[in-house]
């Protein structure tokens, strides 16, 4: 069994920043490509971030392109980051975090094997 756990989020105001952080652990013998999704109430989930295994591959859903980055930990395995710069209040949601033992970086959530719980990210005006 896999599992993925998400931590960072909390309560910042427009313009502050954020780092989230997800890992995958358990049974885990392949080094993961990892996605980053939120969701907010009434909508469907969104593709945000998305890293290859080797972290040479990169891709953003354009609304975030240049405010976010997503990157691999240098130190240890199968651990990402997603840090979130000028923050605005429709950034607010539940932020997803996924895994797949794969190599390239997905930007479909149906593709994904392994979702953490989420971390909530609410941005204030």
């Amino acid at each position: 069994q896999v599992q993925v756990d998400e931590s960072g989020g909390g309560l910042v105001q427009a313009g502050d920043s954020l780092r989230l952080s997800c890992s995958a652990s358990g049974r885990i013998g392949n080094i993961y490509s990892f996605g980053w999704f939120r969701q907010s109430p009434g909508k469907e989930r969104e593709f945000l971030a998305a890293i290859s295994r080797d972290g040479s591959g990169v891709d953003y859903e354009h609304s975030v392109k240049g405010r976010f980055t997503i990157s691999r930990d240098n130190a240890v395995k199968n651990v990402v980051h997603l840090q979130m710069n000028n923050l605005k209040a429709e950034d607010t949601a539940v932020y997803y975090c996924a895994a797949k033992p794969a190599t390239y970086a997905y930007t479909t959530f149906r593709t994904y094997d392994y979702w953490g719980q989420g971390t909530q990210v609410t941005v204030s005006s």
